[in-house]
């Protein structure tokens, strides 16, 4: 039977670019011992709409030192060796990192003097700042000897905030304090049993430096939400101060709608402008609670693991994140539906305001009706009174010989002059109309 793919059939032009997605970042294959540098670069503002050519060109004017092959054009990541070590390079969506993995160990442990091999007037052309950067130390675990190791751990790190625990099912034991050192770097260990593949030691290492840089990213919400928190108070006070004016005795007016709209508009400009930041570190918090999981932590010693240090020391940071953006979001609900409602009311006004204005129309009309038709009437008496005398002036001479007085000829002529007179008014205001 023929299984072959008919020639015609066209792959999607995304097929191969969405199928080699998921063997984009291959984890590193580390040796033990061994140490590595770890740097995360962010420019301060509006990092997600960056020039990410410029992290590019300058990967490359590190590759270009070393005669390394270039990544290829629109690359997100890096892999391979700058002379004796191995470089890792990521650009991320607001940040671009660097690994750089150097065989063997320091003489003194986590000597900044031994991770300075990357050039300084390469660093001073970055296009960013340092966000964060960890020297991470990985030896060979002592099989049954906590002693030494647990000496270590206390000797390497602030007592108060060291997380260490096994990983793995016990593959290895990871520690850190998450605390910067006087050399400006965060400080992390692994003690890697022997027998354990170079590829796992590679996710390890990879996985610390995931949650160093997640941790940190997601802690810049907080500063954010401080300042939500702040504005968000002033804010408060004068919505309450008009809604009270909703159940008040007294009547909305267009100054209180137009000052309600504008509270409105101003919390919603405040979701706008920090929906990224806020909508960031939820994604952030996601993938660090993700990379510690993805650990298996076992508790070493009377230590606390990673997911206590986060669930003490982090978690509470997020949850303010959280309450903010909410009370953000139910401030602008709030303000919109006030806003709603005082419309609605002054409408209504309006409205009441509007039917008083056409009753005093009516009246008015009313009023302008019957002076009408007293002008009217007015009208027709004078015009039959100057009717009558002209008619008697026509008629009278003709009248005379017959014996008829004026007075008795004044006297016949008046009512057809009268009817006359008022049959012409009525006939033009019939036109008129």
């Amino acid at each position: 039977m023929n299984t072959d793919i008919p020639n015609a059939l066209a792959d999607h032009p995304r097929r191969y670019e969405t199928a080699n997605e998921l063997h984009a970042r291959p984890f590193p294959s580390l040796t033990v011992p061994s140490h590595a540098l770890f740097l995360a670069l962010k420019v301060p503002k509006d990092a997600a709409a960056r020039d990410r050519d410029r992290d590019r060109a300058h990967l490359i004017s590190m590759l270009d030192r070393f005669g390394a092959p270039h990544p290829k054009p629109g690359a997100t990541h890096w892999f391979g060796e700058i002379g004796l070590h191995k470089l890792k390079w990521e650009c991320h969506t607001e940040f671009t990192t660097y690994t750089l993995f150097i065989d063997g160990l320091e003489k003194r442990p986590f000597d900044p003097a031994e991770y300075e091999l990357l050039p300084q007037d390469w660093l001073a052309e970055a296009p960013g700042m340092r966000m964060t950067s960890a020297l991470i130390r990985i030896e060979t675990l002592s099989e049954g000897e906590d002693a030494p190791m647990t000496e270590k751990i206390s000797d390497w790190f602030v007592a108060e905030s060291i997380a260490a625990s096994w990983v793995l099912e016990e593959a290895a034991i990871v520690s850190g304090d998450f605390r910067i050192d006087t050399s400006g770097h965060i400080r992390m260990a692994v003690f890697v049993r022997p027998g354990t593949s170079n590829r796992r030691i590679g996710r390890i290492v990879q996985r610390l430096t995931e949650i160093e840089i997640y941790k940190t990213m997601s802690l810049l919400g907080l500063p954010r939400a401080r300042e939500l928190s702040e504005r968000m108070g002033e804010i408060d006070g004068r919505l309450t101060h008009l809604m009270g004016d909703l159940t008040g005795e007294r009547r909305p007016s267009e100054e209180a709608l137009d000052q309600l709209l504008a509270i409105s508009a101003e919390l919603e400009t405040l979701l706008a402008t920090s929906a990224f930041r806020l909508s960031a570190t939820a994604a952030y918090e996601a993938i660090l609670h993700d990379r510690i999981r993805v650990l298996r932590e076992a508790r070493f010693g009377e230590r606390q693991t990673f997911e206590e240090f986060m669930s003490r020391r982090y978690d509470p940071a997020m949850r303010t994140i959280r309450s903010t953006e909410a009370r953000l979001k139910a401030m602008a609900d709030r303000a919109a539906r006030a806003g709603d409602l005082l419309r609605t009311r002054v409408d209504v006004e309006r409205q009441a305001q509007n039917q008083r204005l056409l009753a005093s129309m009516d009246r008015r009309a009313d009023l302008a009706l019957r002076l009408q038709e007293t002008v009217e009437g007015l009208s027709v008496v004078a015009i039959s009174y100057y009717a009558v005398s002209l008619a008697g002036y026509a008629v009278y001479p003709v009248l005379e010989p017959l014996g008829v007085s004026k007075g008795l000829a004044l006297s016949l002529l008046t009512p057809v002059v009268v009817l006359l007179v008022f049959l012409m008014v009525r006939q033009i205001r019939k036109r008129m109309h």
